[in-house]
């Protein structure tokens, strides 16, 4: 991970080779960096303050994905767990937990949620224990994916685009508002044949056969070992190019691609309502038909999703409005450069700051009123991925 970290975590910069991008502010950032991009934004936030006794919440800079992904692999779970045990030792002791017991405390993890609720100390099960510890309970976590506890909250991936100040935020819109795309729908991806439920291979097939409407980038090693969805000039180029980008599922509910096609102004399609509407709850809308379209897929074995037949469908005024939607989205997903400050758009940093405190605020509503903050504070809700109970237009 070590060549990701220049520039403030954000990566090398790219060079705009295809003429795809369109200023300075593009670089080769890892998606699971996101930790580390959050807290050299934290550290030039305006409202810091050094007396914790006034305080509306506590940061608490600990690189949990960074942590944890040098020992996903063939390591003993107990060496997984030692900086988590590590830092709640600490945490415990200090006068600022004491306070609300942590519920003032939060975190930035740049995996998924489920890389840090192993629930056994089998050996063979994936992941750390970190957020089944006791006293992780009382701790928020914001993360690029959540689980179904209700005290992780899923914040955008990072993109390749980290703006330094306004003005390169408004051209980019522009540019995207302006842009020609020849294909009705495309995807970035490789097959998942590993994965029985994947729908990848159906939507592979579908885009296959659809030549003239369809574009497919598949992410395979290309020159010099590089594979070629980790250039942005690739993804850029080929979603600037389509109306609308599938996002089926990734390795787990998510993938960064989510924010890249919002980013190239292209309407997300979703297929599991786990991988945006579940989610990102703080950044996008939650009627999800303003901005994205859904294609339900409960099972690989019924799939009936004829994709260009259901996409031809949707009129051309509607087309429109949801792509002038997604683009509107843009400040919302990206994270600025933490070297600068822009400063009339709030942007994926922002809006998470704002959504932990607002957070955080109903936990001190709660005690004002007497009642028991721990209640519901940490609960599982068994419904937050299934397919009710998410807005949209009939």
């Amino acid at each position: 991970m070590c060549p990701y970290l220049v520039n403030y975590g954000l990566g090398a910069e790219v060079e705009n080779a295809q003429g795809v991008l369109l200023n300075k502010s593009w670089y080769s950032t890892n998606q699971f960096l996101l930790e580390v991009i959050f807290h050299n934004r934290m550290k030039k936030y305006k409202c810091l303050t050094n007396d914790s006794s006034i305080a509306s919440a506590i940061y608490v800079p600990f690189y949990a994905g960074l942590d944890v992904s040098r020992y996903l692999w063939g390591v003993k779970a107990s060496i997984r767990d030692k900086s988590g045990f590590d830092l709640f030792n600490w945490l415990v002791q200090k006068p600022e937990w004491k306070k609300l017991w942590g519920r003032d405390h939060f975190f930035v993890a740049g995996r998924i949620s489920w890389d840090f609720r192993r629930r056994t100390d089998n050996e063979t099960d994936w992941g750390s224990k970190l957020r089944t510890m006791p006293e992780s309970n009382n701790l928020s976590m914001l993360s690029i994916e959540c689980s179904s506890w209700k005290n992780d909250y899923a914040i955008p991936y990072p993109t390749c685009f980290h703006p330094s100040k306004d003005s390169e935020v408004f051209e980019w819109q522009e540019k995207m508002r302006k842009q020609k795309r020849p294909y009705l729908f495309s995807f970035a991806g490789a097959p998942r044949p590993d994965l029985k439920d994947s729908v990848r291979g159906k939507i592979i097939e579908e885009c296959q056969a659809s030549k003239n409407i369809c574009k497919l980038l598949e992410c395979e090693y290309g020159v010099n070992g590089v594979i070629t969805c980790d250039n942005p000039a690739n993804v850029m180029k080929l979603f600037q190019n389509s109306v609308f980008c599938l996002q089926p599922a990734g390795d787990s509910y998510t993938r960064r691609s989510i924010f890249d096609s919002i980013l190239a102004g292209c309407i997300p399609v979703f297929f599991h309502p786990g991988t945006a509407y579940a989610q990102y709850k703080w950044h996008l809308p939650k009627n999800y038909s303003k901005y994205s379209v859904f294609i339900p897929v409960r099972d690989i074995k019924d799939w009936k999703a004829g994709i260009n037949k259901t996409l031809l469908r949707i009129p051309e005024d509607r087309v429109l409005y949801m792509r002038e939607e997604v683009i509107r989205l843009i400040p919302r997903i990206i994270y600025a450069d933490p070297r600068s400050k822009l400063e009339t758009i709030e942007d994926a940093f922002d809006l998470a700051v704002k959504g932990i405190l607002e957070r955080i605020e109903s936990v001190r509503r709660v005690i004002k009123e007497g009642k028991d903050p721990s209640i519901g504070f940490a609960d599982e809700d068994n419904y937050r991925f299934t397919y009710s109970g998410y807005v949209g237009e009939t």
